[in-house]
């Protein structure tokens, strides 16, 4: 079964960047979209960013557009999320998944994910 990885959260400063990484294990998932998701503290989990499986349709939520730029590389099983401009209520844990607007039921079971704060 595949397992999905998060990596690359930390501590910025307002204005700073990040990289955050996707990785599969145990399987791949070159055949999905694949989605970014964030929650925040007392929030449910929202949608940020997804992909599709050619890297060649891409979306984002307002909230984070012209700030976040996702990206893909099939051929390492990863998926990536470059956030720029960051703001504090960009604080949250990130988590992968596919994207659940192109599938029935999201396929992955969700990973821990990893933490982004994001001081003023």
């Amino acid at each position: 079964q595949v397992q999905l990885v998060e990596s690359g959260g930390g501590l910025v400063q307002a204005g700073g960047s990040l990289r955050l990484s996707c990785a599969a294990s145990g399987g791949t998932f070159d055949n999905y979209a694949m989605a970014w998701f964030r929650q925040a503290p007392g929030k449910e989990r929202e949608f940020v960013a997804a992909i599709s499986w050619r890297g060649d349709t891409i979306y984002y939520a307002d909230s984070v557009k012209g700030r976040f730029t996702i990206s893909r590389n099939n051929a390492k099983n990863t998926m990536y999320l470059k956030m720029d401009s960051l703001k504090p209520e960009d604080t949250a844990v990130y988590y992968c998944n596919a994207d659940p607007a192109d599938v029935a039921d999201i396929p992955f079971p969700w990973g821990q994910g990893t933490q982004v704060t994001v001081s003023s």
